[in-house]
């Protein structure tokens, strides 16, 4: 299944922004910071990755629907689904 990348421009940024969070973790880490401040920004960043995931998923849903794709399995669609929760 191919994604249609305009319609992920919101997803990307969503990305992007946890790619700069994540710099930040290691930033803390290197730097010796207190760990509440650590694991409260690497929540964050996991947090982030998982709303990507699903928006991922949903908007490749919505398009197999839209196209009625038949090709697309639905246990594998299923199987991403669940592998972020």
């Amino acid at each position: 299944m191919q994604l249609d990348a305009s319609e992920l421009t919101p997803v990307i940024n969503r990305l992007k922004r946890a790619q700069g969070q994540l710099a930040a973790v290691t930033r803390m880490l290197e730097e010796g910071r207190d760990c509440k401040d650590v694991v409260t920004q690497l929540a964050a960043v996991s947090k982030a990755l998982d709303r990507a995931g699903f928006a991922i998923i949903s908007t490749g849903l919505e398009q197999c629907l839209a196209r009625q794709d038949n090709s697309i399995d639905k246990k594998d669609l299923e199987k991403l689904f669940l592998s972020l929760a």
